[in-house]
């Protein structure tokens, strides 16, 4: 599927693989019953320009599939009563690892993105041997747990080059090191579980969790951010998430920014490594944040003017990035509470609002809608 001014664009038989095509005809019906929550078959008919025919054997097959169940009939319309059809959460059952600088998840994740099992370690980095130890005494309890989880497949997100930047969070190069040249998925295969794993950059995994799950919306071109340890996210360009000929398209961490005082990267200024600086200036414990159960409202006064410095320095990376292409709209995420994300959105507005705009037209600036937990179930998504 090809969306261009927020028309769909199918793909026709011709000359291409007659399997191919009902294969792709069929996703893009899955796809649009997510983004709306429940369609009928009348409704994909209008939205997609699928044949009423061609509408009824595709939801006739993916219902035979158990990937669609349908919804009470819809009375009080001309005509017969339709069905509506929504996604069956539980047919298809997945594991995803989230590898982080600071924490890692192992999590059983469901066919509309929900985590329906997880586990989660917090570490000062990772190492090699402390995730297989982990998948190696965590996998067998989500097993024992999720009966009908997808037991060959294994979805990994995870920063690439997890060697790189170990100073700026106070990890050992010499143990990062070990990641360079470490095959990570023949280790996983020799545990004897997993036969088909993927691997993808956990800011595109994230943005892509975004790009699958969220509610529909009509922007065809935004970038996402996502705040974790350091900040990295992604893009969608045509409707479709865009992982550049490397998969780290998004990667913001590098983007400059006007110089001050910490650094002239993006990652300098907005990202978490600055907040446990912040706090451990102030004798707090820098790796409380990390913990999805801590209540951030023990430090307000640092989260404000740790937002104030994302915000200001977010603003500096959305106009570079409108000066090379016309997003529609920016999506910020991070590893935090709903209303720290909120405040950053609205420090970025203001700091947009106050600045210099000739030339650039400001987009839409929205909170993500997945949650922190974007990098684990965005991980599913490469197979979806």
């Amino acid at each position: 599927m090809t969306v261009m001014n927020n028309q769909i664009v199918l793909r026709k038989s011709g000359s291409a693989n007659v399997n191919t095509v009902r294969t792709h005809n069929e996703s893009l019906v899955l796809r649009m019953i997510r983004k709306y929550g429940e369609l009928t078959k009348a409704d994909i008919t209008k939205l997609t320009g699928l044949s009423p025919n061609a509408s009824s054997v595709i939801f006739k097959h993916l219902e035979s599939e158990n990937l669609l169940v349908k919804g009470d009939k819809i009375k009080g319309r001309v005509g017969q009563p339709s069905c509506p059809y929504r996604i069956n959460p539980d047919s298809r059952k997945s594991t995803a690892l989230h590898i982080g600088r600071r924490s890692s998840e192992l999590a059983a994740v469901n066919f509309v993105g929900e985590i329906i099992w997880s586990k989660k370690i917090y570490h000062q980095y990772p190492t090699p041997t402390t995730i297989l130890n982990f998948l190696r005494e965590e996998f067998p309890k989500l097993k024992a747990q999720i009966k009908d989880v997808d037991v060959p497949k294994l979805y990994i997100a995870m920063p690439f080059e997890l060697w790189s930047w170990g100073d700026d969070f106070g990890a050992s190069s010499q143990e990062l090191q070990k990641w360079k040249n470490f095959d990570l998925k023949t280790h996983i295969r020799n545990l004897g579980d997993f036969t088909h794993i993927l691997i993808e950059n956990d800011g595109t995994s994230a943005c892509r969790a975004e790009y699958i799950f969220a509610p529909f919306s009509p922007e065809n071109d935004w970038i996402y951010f996502y705040i974790g340890t350091f900040i990295g996210g992604g893009i969608v360009l045509d409707g479709n998430v865009y992982t550049g000929t490397r998969g780290n398209a998004g990667g913001f961490g590098p983007m400059r920014v006007p110089n001050q005082e910490g650094g002239n990267r993006l990652v300098d200024h907005a990202s978490l490594i600055i907040l446990e600086r912040m706090l451990e200036k102030s004798g707090i414990d820098p790796l409380c944040i990390h913990d999805k159960d801590f209540n951030w409202d023990q430090i307000e006064t640092i989260t404000k003017e740790w937002t104030r410095r994302v915000g200001e320095n977010l603003a500096y990376a959305i106009l570079s990035s409108l000066s090379l292409l016309d997003f529609e709209k920016v999506v910020i995420e991070g590893a935090f509470p709903e209303k720290v994300k909120a405040l950053i959105v609205e420090e970025v507005e203001t700091q947009l609002n106050s600045g210099d705009l000739q030339g650039v037209h400001i987009p839409t600036i929205s909170p993500g809608f997945v949650g922190r937990a974007a990098r684990a179930k965005g991980a599913i998504t490469l197979d979806l």
